[in-house]
């Protein structure tokens, strides 16, 4: 009786963790701002480690976790490269005496 409890927790949890991850991806296409998405898409990856992991206990694998070490390693780095670009794209804003707030500002209007 209490594994099917478990299983079934297990089973909401998933479903709601996939709604979330649903729920940032559109953060990640519509963020007003870089930052906003290089944020999103560290939770996307940080979420999917977590419903790995879920999904091995839940079908009692163990070989799920090394997948999940595997996709924290890669999410890490991912998130690392998009932070070097936008540090880049910060700085050459910076060199070319631009102020960030009025380019975002015309960003925004463009995208209206």
């Amino acid at each position: 009786m209490y594994e099917q409890v478990y299983h079934g927790f297990l089973l909401v949890c998933m479903i709601v963790l996939g709604a979330l991850i649903m729920l940032c991806l559109l953060r990640a296409i519509l963020g007003p701002r870089l930052a906003d998405r290089v944020v999103a898409v560290n939770m996307i990856g940080t979420m999917t480690i977590t419903e790995i992991a879920m999904f091995a206990l839940y079908l009692r694998e163990n070989y799920l976790y090394d997948v999940c070490l595997i996709y924290a390693m890669i999410s890490f780095l991912a998130v690392v490269v998009l932070t070097k670009i936008y540090g880049g794209a910060y700085q050459e804003r910076k060199i070319k005496g631009t102020p960030v707030l009025q380019v975002e500002e015309e960003e925004e209007e463009e995208e209206e």
